[in-house]
């Protein structure tokens, strides 16, 4: 099993900067693409950003500019810097990812619990 624990969300005015972390741990072999997503209050989770174990990423065009994805593969570890927070990035935040484990089964489906952030005056 693989466990995805985030950390940083919070109450921030707009404008402002949170960096987010999420730490993949268990009976890991090899973790494959990370990324991010979001879910307002009554919308659709959404992808914000991706990242593969090579480095290649990928944004949402909402986040292009303003957010930077980053993993740190040592330590099985995502990071999401947000700038320039707008309302309208307010969401919980979920962190995914996709992982070989000691039973060499592959998932692309481990969850993390979401961290809210909130953008407010």
């Amino acid at each position: 099993q693989v466990q995805l624990v985030e950390s940083g969300g919070g109450l921030v005015q707009p404008g402002g900067s949170l960096r987010l972390s999420c730490a993949a741990s268990g009976s890991i072999l090899q973790i494959y693409t990370m990324g991010w997503y979001r879910q307002a209050p009554g919308k659709q989770r959404e992808l914000v950003a991706t990242i593969t174990n090579g480095g290649s990423t990928d944004y949402a065009d909402s986040v292009k500019g303003r957010f930077t994805i980053s993993r740190f593969n040592a330590k099985n570890t995502v990071y999401l810097q947000m700038n320039s927070l707008k309302p309208e990035d307010t969401a919980v935040y979920y962190c995914n990812a996709g992982a070989l484990t000691t039973t060499l089964t592959v998932n692309n489906d481990y969850w993390g619990q979401g961290t809210q952030v909130t953008v407010s005056s």
